[in-house]
């Protein structure tokens, strides 16, 4: 899965120009905490975020008013608090979307610009990597979850899919852990299955010595 399938393609954007409290507006408005900054000619310049505005904000002195400190924020632009463009970190549309994880991980940040060619075309955020994880896990798609753990070697999986296929059911997703077992030359793979009777699969499981850790029933989301 690349990124372009998960990102937002029509992105709210404002001007260098576009006066902080303007922006903050909008950001309350949309719902939106961050806002991709182009000039007049549609050149990515920077990133705003609502932190970045909150910090841009003077220090309350004693005595100063809410209305004093608004007065001094309306003087202040867009411009004036963004990260410039060169310093952001951003990905490319073609990029696989686990990538844009890694680096929103590494760097601790919420979101990533898309750019294709220098061009904005879009936003990825933390929203829409949970939205990939919902979907390779299946959660929306009812059936049985079971979570196996197997032998780290060549043809353990190939082994528990055999089991699957001898009793006809559908595979609705699967997923590999190679870490998630406390022993070392094991694996974890989660399983979803598009039935509702796995007693029978158990058995057959349990025969060749798979460990069956967990299994559950999940509705449609």
């Amino acid at each position: 899965m690349l990124v372009r399938m998960w990102m937002t393609e029509t992105v709210k954007t404002v001007e260098p120009q576009t006066p902080i409290l303007d922006a903050l507006h909008l950001m309350k408005e949309q719902h939106f905490r961050r806002l991709p900054v182009l000039d007049k000619k549609g050149t990515l310049v920077g990133l705003v975020t609502e932190s970045d505005i909150k910090t841009a904000a003077p220090p309350r002195k004693k005595g100063a008013s809410v209305w004093e400190i608004t007065e001094q924020m309306t003087h202040m632009t867009v411009e004036d608090v963004m990260t410039l463009a060169e310093d952001l970190i951003t990905v490319s549309p073609n990029e696989p979307v686990e990538e844009a994880a890694l680096q929103m991980h590494r760097n601790k940040i919420g979101s990533l610009l898309v750019l294709d060619d220098e061009k904005l075309v879009g936003i990825i955020t933390e929203s829409d990597v949970l939205e990939v994880l919902m979907e390779l896990m299946g959660v929306q798609r009812g059936g049985t979850r079971l979570t196996l753990e197997i032998l780290n070697r060549p043809g353990a999986l190939t082994q528990a899919l055999n089991i699957l296929k001898q009793h006809d059911v559908n595979i609705l997703s699967i997923v590999t852990c190679r870490h998630c077992s406390e022993n070392p030359r094991h694996g974890v793979i989660v399983i979803r299955l598009d039935l509702a009777d796995w007693h029978g699969i158990l058995k057959s499981l349990k025969d060749e010595a798979i460990e069956v850790l967990d299994v559950r029933e999940a509705t449609k989301g």
